[in-house]
């Protein structure tokens, strides 16, 4: 009886496994990026449901540190990374909760800095952050410092990971400049450090952005009016190399890789052009023509490619592949950074000097604007949350240090 029961367990437990099996290759992926070819893809989680309209709800205030730059959810939303500029840190948030749960903090270091509003150098601190970006399924942030004249590869997934990688490097004197970081846990009297690599790019760097298989990253040099590409790999100290350098004609900024069609496409803020760059050999390409001072770019699965005009307080969608503009619509003043909801049907946008969240919907061929929100402090970042109830825009003040949490109902 006893030998009986044990193969019905058997049978019983590969009739289950079979079962999961079966469910796992028929469950929706959630894609997570803008473009499905430059997508983080993660099974665990199922498909959000279709909607239409964003019903405004609420909005809650967090507080980061001293100049918050820009903010970046991770694959899944459960974390949110915000770089403080003046802070010299970054918070790592926990979605769910709104609390920090991780501060890192760079040493600082003397350093040059730039005056935007005199247009002159001054003296300043070395490690700024501005702007972020994840890779190897969120286990690197790559974060660019403002006047380092490069870039760090945290390890978030693991602060020991940080410090093992520097054991397995030769001798101290081959690793180059080494940027140091203080961990602290709020509510924690634990506290770490270690030491990252900086990757040398270019004067300024600002916008990072990485090719779908997390083998290269493309980071926007300011005042070197260039693109570094740089050849990353989780397994090997530094992490990542320059392999090449694409001048640019102007001030560069906003960078979208499509990976799909194999070419990146950076929003040329000093001008009136978006540089695109071909994938293949990391050469520029051409230069396609729009409108004065674009800042940020981002692209849809159906080729199309939405800017914000700095200057001109415009938002447009343009056909990547010929370049021509199809729709705009006045935002309020000086948009920056513009992000896709999930259904790449609203698009919202942070209006510094207005201090004022945009909110757009995508029609066919027009914007309709739905919602526009008071959002004090300038704001300048911005990060969506979703899930099949509710959007939530996570928008980042440039003076004031604050997140303001602004949430919406699907219908």
């Amino acid at each position: 009886m006893s030998r009986l029961l044990f193969y019905i367990g058997i049978i019983l437990f590969f009739a289950r496994c079979q079962s999961a099996i079966s469910a796992e290759s028929a469950s929706p992926a959630l894609i997570t990026g803008i473009d499905t070819s430059m997508a983080i893809v993660n099974d665990t989680v199922p498909a959000l449901r279709p909607y239409s309209s964003l019903e405004y709800d609420k909005v809650e205030l967090l507080r980061s540190a001293s100049g918050t730059k820009s903010v970046l959810f991770n694959a899944i939303g459960s974390k949110l990374y915000a770089m403080n500029l003046e802070g010299l840190s970054v918070y790592e948030f926990d979605q769910a909760s709104r609390k920090v749960i991780r501060r890192f903090r760079f040493k600082p270091t003397r350093g040059d800095g730039w005056d935007y509003e005199k247009d002159t150098i001054i003296p300043s601190i070395q490690e700024k952050p501005v702007e972020a970006c994840l890779s190897h399924d969120d286990k690197i942030l790559w974060v660019s410092l403002h006047n380092a004249e490069g870039i760090v590869p945290i390890r978030v997934d693991s602060v020991t990971a940080n410090i093992d990688a520097l054991h397995t490097y030769p001798t101290k004197k081959d690793m180059g400049v080494l940027k140091r970081i203080f961990v602290t846990y709020p509510g924690n009297t634990r506290k770490d450090s270690f030491d990252v690599p900086l990757i040398k790019t270019g004067k300024t760097p600002k916008i990072i952005s990485k090719t779908a298989d997390s083998k290269y990253l493309l980071v926007s040099n300011w005042h070197s009016y260039t693109v570094s590409v740089v050849e990353i790999n989780k397994d090997k100290f530094p992490f990542g190399k320059v392999i090449t350098t694409i001048p640019m004609a102007a001030i560069p900024r906003g960078i979208a890789v499509d990976d799909k069609s194999r070419k990146s496409y950076v929003a040329i803020m000093g001008g009136a052009t978006l540089a695109v760059i071909n994938n293949d050999t990391w050469k520029k390409d051409s230069d396609m023509n729009v409108a004065t001072n674009p800042r940020h770019v981002v692209m849809d699965t159906s080729g199309h490619l939405f800017i914000s005009y700095n200057s001109l307080g415009k938002i447009a969608c343009l056909d990547a592949s010929t370049g021509k503009t199809l729709f705009t619509v006045t935002s309020h003043g000086k948009p920056r950074t513009i992000i896709l909801s999930k259904n790449q049907k609203f698009l919202f946008a942070t209006c510094y000097s207005s201090d004022t969240l945009d909110v757009f919907k995508i029609n066919e061929t027009s914007f309709t604007r739905v919602h526009s929100l008071p959002c004090k402090g300038h704001p300048v970042g911005v990060d969506i949350f979703e899930n099949d109830e509710k959007l939530e825009a996570w928008v980042c003040s440039y003076t004031n240090g604050a997140i303001n949490v602004f949430s919406f109902r699907k219908k």
